[in-house]
């Protein structure tokens, strides 16, 4: 029997499986990126360069290069020495050409921010230094009580637009599920120049120790449990959108992966469990995956591919509040 063919696109790249390494720690190394293509990932994203790594460099370089000027002849001796700001953003364009050099599979930029402005040059420095793609992380959480959603929504718009004007690279878009009219926003996101949207972004929750009275930052790794929430929208955009979509949160096993593909995604991208368990976690991932195929006599990832969208299904309901009642009605048949 011929074996499945687990081959997909993403961002008009050609993937060798859906098996994606998100941006994570993992990528902040060339031998470990190598690990994972030799493991068997098909793409890696980068981990991200943020906007106040860009900023605030910027920020201190003009202040050493003003500060004493109009005071001192010899103020040019203040002038710090440039090659110490190439542990900042530079250093980060200097190793995304190093990783893809030292790789065959595509290698996806990523970068973090909210606001326009000088930063966004940096897209095209991602270009430049070879990236195959970039992902346009857009990691923001409003806690000013004059913000509309209306007006957050324009500025994730114009962000993406303004983007899309510097590079020709391939753009994803990642966000979070908090928004009141997602489809409406994903179309809106599309149109401004998205060709992928990554569903979803994780907040890391702070928590609260009570005996020291402090707020305490703390990061979790995700959980097969919270494939739910991404797989739900995806099933509901699939075929509605004129875009690709990775599902990012909750991919940990092969049912994982093939849930996504089900649902319509092109590709799964996935880190926690490989930070947990270890790179040699996707051939294992990936010969499940084949086993499960061949059992259910899948041919091919295309063939399943949306299989279990919204579109697809007997119950296209179950996705959306038809279910609701159903689901709170099945507790009274269970015994207390």
């Amino acid at each position: 029997m011929t074996q499945p063919d687990l081959h997909t696109t993403y961002l008009g790249l050609s993937l060798k499986n859906p098996l994606v390494a998100s941006a994570s720690p993992l990528s902040k190394h060339v031998d470990i990126a190598k690990r994972l293509e030799d493991a068997g990932a098909a793409a890696i994203v980068m981990y991200s360069l943020f906007e106040e790594q860009i900023t605030h460099e910027s920020y201190e370089l003009d202040h050493y290069l003003s500060h004493g000027t109009n005071t001192y002849a010899e103020a040019l001796s203040y002038f710090p020495d440039l090659t110490h700001y190439n542990k900042g953003p530079d250093a980060y364009l200097e190793h995304l050409a190093r990783v893809k050099a030292a790789v065959d599979i595509p290698v996806i930029g990523s970068l973090n921010g909210i606001s326009t402005g000088g930063w966004l040059e940096y897209a095209r420095k991602i270009e430049q230094a070879g990236a195959d793609a970039l992902e346009l992380n857009i990691y923001y959480m409003p806690t000013h009580l004059t913000v509309t959603s209306a007006q957050l929504e324009e500025t994730y718009i114009q962000l993406v637009r303004d983007v899309r004007s510097i590079v020709w690279l391939p753009l994803a878009v990642k966000l979070s599920p908090y928004f009141t009219a997602l489809p409406n926003f994903a179309m809106r996101l599309v149109d401004a120049g998205a060709d992928a949207l990554v569903l979803f972004n994780r907040f890391y929750q702070p928590d609260l120790d009570l005996e020291k009275l402090e707020v305490v930052p703390g990061l979790e790794l995700s959980t097969s449990s919270e494939l739910r929430v991404p797989l739900r929208w995806i099933a509901l955009l699939y075929g509605r959108i004129q875009a690709d979509v990775a599902l990012t949160s909750g991919i940990h096993t092969a049912q994982d992966v093939l849930k996504a593909m089900m649902a319509g995604a092109n590709v799964a991208m996935l880190a926690s469990e490989l930070l947990a368990h270890g790179i040699d976690r996707l051939p294992q991932i990936l010969a499940d995956m084949y086993a499960w195929m061949e059992e259910h006599e899948y041919a091919s990832i295309q063939q399943m591919r949306g299989s279990m969208s919204q579109r697809g299904v007997v119950e296209p309901g179950a996705f959306e509040r038809a279910n609701y009642m159903k689901v709170l009605n099945s507790f009274e048949e269970r015994p207390i």
